[in-house]
């Protein structure tokens, strides 16, 4: 039945741009995305049980994204704010439809930022001390949570080929194309949309990192296999208000 449902989940239809006004708009610049298998089991007791874990041919991920934010505004304001961002991410469904992600936990080093998408969004964001450097085509990126300097992250990169835009069933899709995201308030489970080209993807190999971002969200360290890494120079983006589901 499981693998019935995978197969049978509509992951194009949340590419397309909603109808309506976007409630703000941003971009999204020289993104790293870093990914583990993990036991399905071990996610289940941290997602809202309506919600289904999302598996690619039968594997379960987590994503930790580290990027950069800029030009992040409301739709009536003419200038936005930029930041560094750090995401980790599940990836679920809702009965069979909706793929999208489930936030662990979203490092940001605009405090104005965090209070904003915790109050607004019913994101859990945490207000991080983050910097990054680029020389070239390698890429530092730091980031260490200001309430727990244990949830940290510390990565070196180099930028790889293009790969270009990800094809639908493919790993990459999977793993990259993710247009909606849950939250959880008041005990309703919110949905929200994003809008974007597809990804410009690159390879990217790790040159160093150290983090435990992942284990103070409740989840052992990852280990193993080496992760599966991709990189984008980015996605301007239009964001939609959340709704009840």
């Amino acid at each position: 039945m499981c693998v019935t449902i995978q197969a049978m989940i509509d992951r194009i239809s949340p590419t397309h741009r909603p109808e309506g006004r976007a409630a703000g708009r941003q971009s999204w610049r020289d993104l790293l995305f870093v990914h583990w298998p993990i036991p399905t089991a071990l996610l289940r007791p941290l997602i809202p049980e309506r919600l289904t874990i999302d598996t690619h041919d039968g594997v379960t991920f987590i994503g930790l994204v580290p990027f950069t934010m800029e030009g992040v505004r409301p739709w009536w304001l003419p200038f936005g704010m930029s930041f560094l961002e750090t995401n980790l991410r599940a990836y679920v469904h809702l009965e069979g439809q909706g793929p999208g992600v489930w936030f662990f936990s979203l490092e940001a080093a605009s405090w104005l930022a965090v209070q904003a998408a915790r109050i607004g969004w019913s994101l859990p964001y945490h207000h991080a001390t983050m910097q990054t450097h680029r020389e070239g085509r390698r890429v530092d990126y730091r980031t260490e949570r200001r309430s727990d300097p244990t949830a940290a992250l510390a990565v070196q990169y180099e930028i790889g080929s293009e790969l270009g835009v990800s094809v639908p069933g493919s790993l990459e899709h999977f793993l990259l194309e993710r247009y909606l995201l849950y939250a959880h308030r008041g005990g309703r489970l919110l949905q929200g949309q994003v809008h974007h080209d597809p990804y410009p993807a690159h390879a990217a190999n790790i040159v160093h990192l150290t983090e435990g971002i992942v284990s103070a969200a409740g989840l052992p360290a990852p280990s193993g296999l080496p992760p599966l890494v991709h990189c984008s120079p980015g996605v301007d983006v239009e964001v939609f208000a959340l709704r009840a589901v």
